[in-house]
């Protein structure tokens, strides 16, 4: 079983940054989802086990960067120019296979940005 925990979610005002960290051990691709009040969950990036594959949700691209730590079993989602409607609980997710859907899920962390 991975434990997955999330930390670096809070309060920003818009054009603000923040950056998300979810530690979790072991050889897995990672995902950072979202969900708002009232919406689906949806996905926000992805990226490999060793890094050289990413992936982003058109809502984002341009604003947060996914990467990762092997070293530190770490995986980072930098958000930069924050949004209002990027306000939502922001969950790591990992997979031990590609392409599959994810396993394992953290527990969430809350990020809200004030208009």
């Amino acid at each position: 079983q991975v434990q997955l925990v999330e930390s670096g979610g809070g309060l920003v005002q818009a054009g603000g940054s923040l950056r998300l960290s979810c530690a979790a051990s072991g050889r897995y691709a990672m995902g950072w989802f979202r969900q708002a009040p009232g919406k689906e969950r949806e996905v926000v990036a992805s990226i490999s086990w060793g890094g050289s594959s990413t992936n982003y949700a058109d809502s984002v691209k341009g604003r947060f960067t996914i990467s990762r730590d092997n070293a530190k079993n770490t995986v980072y989602l930098q958000m930069n120019s924050l949004k209002p409607e990027d306000t939502a609980v922001y969950y790591c997710a990992a997979k031990r296979v590609a392409g599959t859907a994810y396993d394992y899920w953290g527990q969430g962390t809350r990020v809200t940005v004030s208009s």
